[in-house]
């Protein structure tokens, strides 16, 4: 016979109470509790130019960007997206949001695979999202998964392209996010 072991899990209020103290940053799926990893300089870079390019468009608007600190509530999980917009104007001292019209997450090898699936069901269901952008770190390449009346329609930036985000109305073009990066 096998041996039997025990998963534990915890309610929300308990997760939110001990992010607040905690050192390494955890993401929560229905109980369960997951470190967060550390993020190389090029997934940095990418997210910072984003971040940046969303502040400088959405200033003296009710909207705003978050960077990789701020949680994301879907339903029974948190999670820490690169960049997230808001524009419910959040309470200052809010440590997560409920309303974001656009996330951007950059893939790298270890998180792709969940940015893609189950980040992706879980943020589907946030209401006010209008748009899910996913960031390749390692080529000039973007995806919006943007919301159409009957589902959500899927664009692909690449090279030379111009990046459209109908959610904040940004035009950019897609280089600009990897300025001087060598191997991009």
């Amino acid at each position: 016979m096998g041996s039997v072991s025990r998963i534990e899990t915890i309610g929300v209020d308990e997760y939110l109470a001990g992010e607040e103290f905690a050192e390494v940053r955890h993401e929560y799926v229905a109980g369960s509790v997951y470190a967060m990893v550390g993020a190389t300089a090029r997934h940095n870079r990418i997210a910072r130019r984003l971040c940046t390019m969303l502040d400088r468009k959405l200033a003296g608007s009710p909207c705003e960007a978050f960077i990789s600190d701020m949680k994301v509530r879907a339903g029974d999980a948190f999670y820490y997206p690169d960049v997230v917009v808001d524009c419910s104007s959040p309470d200052p001292e809010a440590t997560y949001l409920t309303s974001p019209v656009l996330i951007a997450e950059v893939l790298s090898e270890s998180t792709e695979g969940r940015d893609r699936l189950e980040k992706w069901a879980a943020y589907r269901g946030l209401p006010d999202l209008r748009e899910y952008v996913l960031v390749a770190q390692d080529r000039p390449s973007l995806e919006v998964l943007r919301r159409a009346d009957d589902g959500w329609d899927r664009f692909l930036f690449e090279e030379d392209d111009r990046v459209a985000f109908a959610s904040v109305q940004l035009d950019f073009p897609l280089r600009a996010l990897y300025a001087d990066d060598p191997s991009a």
